[in-house]
């Protein structure tokens, strides 16, 4: 009864965003982000230890203002998610700039497919929407989520776009691996797995845990792997797109090791040109007080 009840309010609330006039939804949504700065909760401190790993050159007052401006994006994530089903086309292409895009287009259009990863940068979502809407098949996959009809509700928000969306289960690597032989675009943000299959990293010079899964689809298909990396621009989105080079030398899991070592570090690069739109308000690294999970 309690997961149903949030999810009502849940649902209600994301109607009432939708049909706000657009500058009234987002200055909700900032002072939602103020309100959650000044609270200093456990996911803001989070964020902030976080953020001071990315820029550990900021003094305390400074690493404060990239707080704000990082609670400032992650808000207009979340308003953009709410209200992103209702924009046009047109609104959608207008919105979005991209570097080295080639990258992307040009194994689509040669027939090859493309796994592209990301870090939970900018709005992914907003990225989608638009290669989806040039006709490119993409396929993700989401976290199950609770209460189920909260899952169902995302499953139904990212498919209205154009997505596939697997939920993340025993099954979703099978067919993963199916649709890179159907030559699809595979999309997966791949910047954080806590778990004992994720793969030790040097992440801004901290270990830290990021999945296998991108790179053994990429070594077991031959399929080019890419980096994206998605911030935020005065009008809309940035993407920015660099290949992950997957070596032909080693074992397999020397291979796995190198090619998520390499992502890492890209998604590193992104970010710290970019620190205020990764919105990483949980646990990333395995130092310190890291307990192991299943």
């Amino acid at each position: 009864m309690k997961e149903r009840l949030s999810a009502l309010v849940y649902f209600a609330g994301w109607r009432i965003v939708r049909a706000l006039p657009e500058k009234t939804a987002y200055r909700l949504f900032a002072r939602a982000g103020s309100f959650m700065f000044a609270r200093g909760g456990s996911s803001v401190q989070r964020l902030r230890f976080n953020l001071s790993r990315v820029s550990p050159q900021l003094n305390s007052t400074q690493l404060d203002e990239l707080v704000r401006k990082a609670l400032d994006s992650y808000m207009r994530y979340w308003c953009d998610t709410f209200r992103i089903q209702d924009w046009s086309i047109e609104r959608i292409h207008a919105s979005v700039s991209l570097h080295n895009e080639n990258l992307l287009l040009d194994p689509m259009e040669e027939g090859r497919g493309v796994v592209i990863i990301l870090p939970h940068s900018g709005n992914w979502d907003h990225a989608g929407a638009y290669f989806c809407s040039l006709g490119i098949q993409l396929v993700t996959v989401a976290e199950r989520l609770k209460p189920e009809a909260l899952f169902v509700k995302f499953l139904e928000y990212r498919q209205s776009m154009g997505f596939e969306v697997l939920g993340l289960d025993a099954r979703s690597f099978g067919t993963l691996m199916n649709r890179a032989r159907e030559k699809r675009l595979i999309a997966l943000v791949a910047d954080r797995d806590l778990s004992r299959s994720g793969i030790d990293v040097d992440f801004f010079g901290f270990p830290a845990r990021m999945p296998a899964g991108p790179a053994l689809l990429a070594i077991r298909t031959g399929i080019p792997l890419v980096v994206a990396h998605v911030s935020y621009t005065d009008t809309g989105i940035h993407v920015d797109f660099n290949t992950v080079e997957v070596p032909s030398d080693g074992d397999e899991s020397e291979r796995i090791s190198a090619v998520v070592q390499r992502s890492a570090d890209l998604f590193a690069q992104g970010i710290s040109e970019h620190p205020e739109d990764w919105h990483m308000l949980q646990r990333i690294w395995i130092d310190g007080d890291f307990k192991e999970r299943d």
